[in-house]
């Protein structure tokens, strides 16, 4: 339900894993093929001596500085922001409020109802139940609405379609005591101590 970019994620992942697993089998060559080694020293060799004169052919007029330093720097900070924009995209798209409506009662105000709110009265409803290994309950924003996230996982044995009821009467209850109907997302998974099929189940 948030806007963590799972997607980007896991490509950079994947190509970061593939960067390690490739400069991983060079240093293992390079310390156990003697020919590995020659070659490298060759190569290396030859790419300096380019860079050098790359650098020698880029000098700013009458300066003994490249104008590529100054490149590279742009393409520096480019990276960097980027870097930053990605880290900024984790996790983003929890809120903190369920309710923020305003009272035109006898003394006009704004109500607001924090999302923890929902979450410790769910979790706790949740918390001394047998026939589950684990629960969890999150507020989003969903198109611009706070929105719920429960994941639940259920103990062997128990059906899913019961237990999807049985959580939507705790949310239904929860909605009469805020005043508010709340959109909610119910996540039955499997886990290391619940060997179950995952379903999901969106109110």
């Amino acid at each position: 339900m948030n806007s963590t970019p799972r997607i980007l994620n896991r490509v950079l992942i994947g190509i970061l894993g593939l960067v390690l697993i490739f400069l991983g089998t060079l240093l293992v060559l390079l310390a156990t093929v003697p020919a590995v080694g020659t070659w490298w020293r060759t190569w290396s060799a030859g790419a300096w001596s380019n860079w050098q004169d790359l650098f020698a052919r880029t000098r700013v007029p009458g300066q003994q500085e490249s104008w590529l330093w100054l490149v590279l720097a742009v393409l520096l900070l480019a990276v960097m922001g980027a870097m930053v924009a990605w880290a900024a995209q984790q996790g983003k798209g929890r809120a903190s409020l369920l309710v923020a409506e305003e009272d035109p009662g006898e003394v006009p105000g704004i109500v607001r109802i924090g999302g923890g709110v929902a979450e410790q009265a769910l979790r706790a409803a949740l918390a001394d139940r047998p026939d589950l290994a684990g629960a969890t309950v999150a507020t989003y924003e969903l198109r611009g609405e706070p929105a719920l996230k429960i994941r639940v996982q259920p103990r062997q044995g128990v059906a899913p379609h019961t237990l999807a009821a049985e959580v939507s009467a705790l949310v239904e209850a929860l909605d009469v005591v805020v005043g508010k109907r709340t959109p909610v997302l119910i996540h039955i998974s499997s886990g290391a101590r619940s060997r179950f099929g995952r379903a999901e189940r969106v109110r």
